[in-house]
């Protein structure tokens, strides 16, 4: 199954659980529950040093808000990524929230995930 065969309700009603997820556990800088639900190949590329390195020291990684915004998705290739307005609880304004999604040994995935 190729998840740009989806609908866009059906993308996000599995997108949404996973982003929440990734905010909850950066925000509790839990690397091991932050990256459960990542594809192998973007598992073994985190370095846990690295992805602890910014739990500690990103202020907007830590302050995460619950509160954002679906902007839209892109189809291309095997995946999709999600658009989301992001927010912190602590710093002003608005980021980018990216999240990829796609399918590896028949489960939905997390191929990347970022905020800008």
């Amino acid at each position: 199954m190729n998840i740009i065969e989806k609908t866009d309700e059906e993308i996000l009603a599995l997108a949404e659980p996973l982003w929440r997820d990734l905010v909850k556990h950066s925000n509790e800088s839990q690397y091991g529950e932050f990256v459960k639900n990542f594809s192998n190949s973007l598992a073994n590329a985190m370095n846990q040093v690295e992805v602890g390195h910014q739990f500690a020291n990103s202020e907007l990684a830590r302050n995460l808000s619950e509160n954002v915004d679906y902007l839209g998705i892109i189809r291309r290739g095997e995946h999709v990524t999600v658009l989301y307005r992001q927010r912190s609880t602590k710093k002003e304004g608005e980021w980018l929230g990216r999240l990829v999604l796609g399918y590896e040994n028949g489960e939905v995935r997390i191929f990347g995930a970022s905020i800008f």
